[in-house]
């Protein structure tokens, strides 16, 4: 600890008298401060000793000594040291009095005792205190290095705590607890996580003080640092320190260690990340050529047992790019995926680094950056493997079927749908669709790539952030013809026959519905219309001489079939919405 007035008049070689405030000898010392004016406040910045011989000062006059004497206690000056058989012979009474009045320590510094010594004295005990506490800290560092390598982040987490007298949290990227230091810190932990989240809204580095909570039982007391981890634009977790005080030297050397540790426990290297990138870009590549066994050959344990496992796929990018996708007239079904053409991540090793840090950046968005950052820390929480390949503006996810991480991306849909549902100047950019294949084995990722990729196209079309293929595969095709350009096809193909009906000559689409309906049966269709069936067969003759196609083609009675359901889905809509 810093040296203390205590200290000083314990000093054999120093022989300083207390004179006045006794009780207060424990005040530490930050600095020796000599000045010989009548107000030497403006020149202090509080905690020093300072010493005087009373060369400018009317130590006759009790009144000016009690002004000075306020002047001192009210700039936080430690204590005053009076040099006694150079002026004065004596400590004068007026000072004194002044002193004990105030509770200012004042101390008798004798003529063989020059100020230099003191000064000195007070440098060393500095000096030697800031050495124990670097000291300290370098102990604490390799303790709690040592137990980050044996018992990982939850016996860095006690040992923290131990060090600082204290306790301490890890906060994941979501802002959700991971761990804590003891464990009945997890309450107090838990009612920082709005703090923490705002936390994760400033760029990292980045750390901020609050104070304790009554209702968790601190009283108030609680000095809690928060203190962001990861080195990238994005914030990988967070760590809370909680201490009665604000922490000394070596306890901020241990809590810096802290961080250090636990970022090199929370942020792959980009080296390293790109290389797992251009690993994961080569098995997801060897899966969709139906190669799962040179797959697993690559793999090695990287992925554990993700490749033996059921798995599903998932196919997320913005909405921006998957409109541009659509207009463009997209290129679903390609099975090239994961750079499989040449392209996108599987390409040369800087192609990769720059998509690996793309991802981590976001990928044509923040939401899908902010979704891969979500899957990977679900799957180190849960201890699962999961494959993050990023696919030009897509990325491409694999993970075990019913985990954590597929539990984990679908929270974070829904958290995006709610977001975008209650705000009302959301652009595409701002947006994410994310398409979920039905659960596969390592032979079938051809398959489980176009049965993600059908369900994105569903979610694009419905305006939905989340699509799982189960909801295409047992769903009815009606939903499906709302699409314009399907209403744009109903409306050509049936366009000549609504025109015929709107001049009052018949009702041939009317007819047509009912014929197809009934599966071309003329007896039952004419029942249904309510006409005789001559009249029937005559005005499907009119349907193929105006449209110029056979009803004996089945492909021009499917296409009739749609268009015509297409045509009722659209009027059901607009009168739905008239309403």
């Amino acid at each position: 600890m810093p040296p203390t007035l205590a200290s000083l008049v314990h000093h054999s070689a120093l022989k300083l008298t207390v004179r006045a405030g006794r009780d207060r000898l424990d005040t530490p010392v930050r600095w020796v401060h000599a000045s010989e004016l009548a107000d030497p406040v403006p020149y202090m910045e509080g905690g020093e000793l300072l010493l005087i011989t009373a060369l400018k000062l009317d130590v006759e006059d009790a009144d000016a000594m009690r002004r000075y004497v306020k002047r001192l206690v009210g700039a936080g000056v430690a204590g005053l040291g009076f040099a006694v058989g150079v002026h004065h012979e004596r400590v004068p009474e007026t000072l004194a009095d002044a002193a004990a009045d105030e509770g200012l320590p004042l101390l008798e510094v004798p003529r063989r005792t020059p100020f230099l010594a003191i000064s000195k004295a007070v440098s060393a005990a500095i000096a030697a205190d800031q050495y124990r506490a670097v000291t300290a800290g370098f102990a604490a560092q390799r303790e709690l290095t040592r137990q980050a390598l044996n018992d990982g982040p939850e016996g860095l987490l006690s040992a923290l705590a131990s060090q600082v007298d204290g306790w301490t949290a890890l906060y994941d990227a979501s802002g959700t607890v991971v761990a804590t230091a003891p464990e009945w810190a997890g309450r107090r932990a838990a009612r920082l996580v709005g703090d923490v989240e705002r936390l994760r809204e400033r760029p990292a580095p980045a750390s901020a003080v609050v104070g304790g909570d009554p209702a968790d039982g601190t009283d108030g007391e609680d000095r809690i640092e928060l203190h962001s981890l990861g080195t990238g634009r994005r914030a990988r977790g967070a760590l809370a320190v909680g201490t009665a005080a604000a922490p000394g030297t070596a306890e901020r050397y241990a809590v810096h260690s802290a961080i250090a540790l636990l970022t090199l426990t929370t942020e792959r290297s980009r080296s390293l990340y790109a290389a797992e990138q251009r690993i994961g870009a080569a098995v997801l590549r060897m899966l969709l050529a139906g190669q799962p066994d040179h797959a697993r050959g690559v793999a090695g344990d990287l992925y554990g047992g993700l490749l033996d496992a059921p798995y599903r796929m998932m196919l997320a990018e913005a909405a921006s790019a998957s409109a541009g996708r659509a207009r463009a007239g997209g290129k679903a079904g390609s099975g090239a995926g994961a750079g499989a053409d040449g392209t996108g991540a599987a390409t040369g090793g800087g192609t990769e680094a720059a998509a690996a840090a793309a991802a981590l950046a976001g990928v044509g968005g923040d939401l899908v950056g902010g979704l891969v950052e979500v899957v990977e820390f679900a799957a180190a929480r849960s201890g699962e493997a999961v494959l993050v390949v990023p696919d030009g503006e897509r990325v491409v996810i694999l993970a075990a079927d019913g985990g954590a991480v597929v539990a984990a991306c679908t929270r974070y849909a829904e958290t995006v749908g709610i977001a975008r549902s209650g705000s009302e100047s959301g652009t595409d950019e701002d947006e994410l669709v994310v398409g979920v294949s039905a659960p596969a084995g390592p032979v079938a990722a051809g398959a489980a790539y176009k049965q993600a990729e059908q369900a994105l196209s569903v979610a694009r079309r419905r305006g939905r952030v989340l699509v799982e293929h189960e909801e295409v595969a047992t769903g009815s095709v009606v939903p499906l013809l709302a699409d314009d350009a399907v209403r744009a096809f109903a409306d050509g193909l049936l366009r000549a026959l609504h025109e015929h009906d709107a001049t009052g000559r018949g009702d041939l689409v009317a007819s047509l519905r009912a014929w197809l309906s009934r599966h071309g049966q003329w007896d039952a269709a004419a029942a249904d219309l309510g006409v005789h069936r001559h009249t029937l067969r005559y005005r499907m003759r009119r349907v193929e001489e105006i449209l110029g196609r056979s009803l004996d083609d089945p492909d021009v009675r499917m296409e009739l079939w749609l268009a015509l359901k297409a045509t009722a889905s659209a009027s059901a809509t607009a009168g739905d919405q008239a309403l």
